[in-house]
């Protein structure tokens, strides 16, 4: 019995002026629903950012159309499988950020922090330093659900609720950096970035971002000082260091993260309610 073709998924993004959003939202609608695809494509001043699903043949004629404008020919992307398309509809929105920092100064297209490859890092955590001797850092820009899935270990996690809290709360601990080499990482590179770069502004002197983020390093050195799994915004929930979808789950009433352990209490109803929230809407049924 011959197995179903798996969907490919794919997250890409690029910093990248942008001028006639408006007119290229339908042309982007028309391509994707004309292939099939699903998932969400943002439209933005500062450039564009995608997760799109698809079979192989109709992902790779999407990402050949896009490559043909000569401002996304460059265009890089992570790829994952699944037996499933990972999103449910196909949106395509304008946005004002790639993702919400509020910090207008900051312009990824017009310069970006240094960044350091998988492999690299990898080396750098496997010897405890860097290549000039410094300890390398860890440090989380990722909302505080998604770092409960899974994060490096012995990552400074400053527990942010959304990205805009996280250009304060990393000038407020500068100090603690002194005389270390530090690395900021998201889940596909688009926070790191920006974060890098916010870091280098205020004063950091050896600041990194984790190039193409925690996706990037599963693809190609798998788990190594991983613990957990990575967060992804769709059906999946979470991808385990193979980018396999995992058992974990979010609750659509909290959009709490639901562990496989929590989805054995009898407070976890599909749909309605989870260990994090039950109580609440019991309260409210009330």
């Amino acid at each position: 019995m011959q197995t179903a073709t798996p969907y490919v998924n794919i997250a890409a993004y690029k910093f990248i002026t942008i001028e006639d959003t408006e007119a290229l939202r339908p042309l982007y609608q028309e391509q994707c629903n004309a292939l099939g695809l699903r998932g969400t494509v943002l439209l933005t001043p500062e450039g564009i950012n995608m997760f799109l699903s698809g079979t192989r043949e109709n992902i790779d004629s999407y990402l050949a159309w896009v490559r043909s404008d000569a401002r996304f020919a460059d265009l890089q992307w992570k790829e994952s499988l699944s037996a499933e398309q990972s999103h449910k509809r196909m949106l395509v929105k304008i946005k004002k950020e790639i993702i919400t920092m509020r910090m207008p100064l900051i312009k990824p297209e017009l310069g970006r922090a240094p960044s350091v490859e998988p492999k690299t890092l990898k080396r750098w955590l496997d010897q405890g330093h860097d290549d000039n001797g410094k300890p390398v850092v860890m440090v989380e820009t990722r909302n505080d659900f998604e770092v409960d899935v899974g994060t490096f270990e012995n990552t400074v996690d400053y527990r942010i609720t959304k990205f805009t809290e996280f250009p304060e709360v990393i000038e407020k601990h500068k100090d603690d950096f002194a005389g270390k080499t530090v690395v900021t990482f998201c889940t596909g590179g688009i926070r790191c970035e920006k974060a890098a770069i916010h870091m280098q502004n205020i004063g950091y002197d050896n600041v990194y971002q984790l190039e193409g983020g925690i996706l990037k390093y599963f693809e190609e050195v798998g788990g190594a000082h991983y613990q957990g799994d990575c967060f992804v915004f769709d059906y999946r929930t979470a991808l385990n260091p193979k980018l396999e979808p995992t058992e974990t789950a979010q609750c659509f009433a909290c959009r709490a993260v639901v562990t496989p352990r929590e989805q054995l209490s009898p407070q976890y109803v599909v749909g309605k309610s989870c260990p994090h929230c039950a109580d609440g809407v019991q309260q409210s049924a009330a």
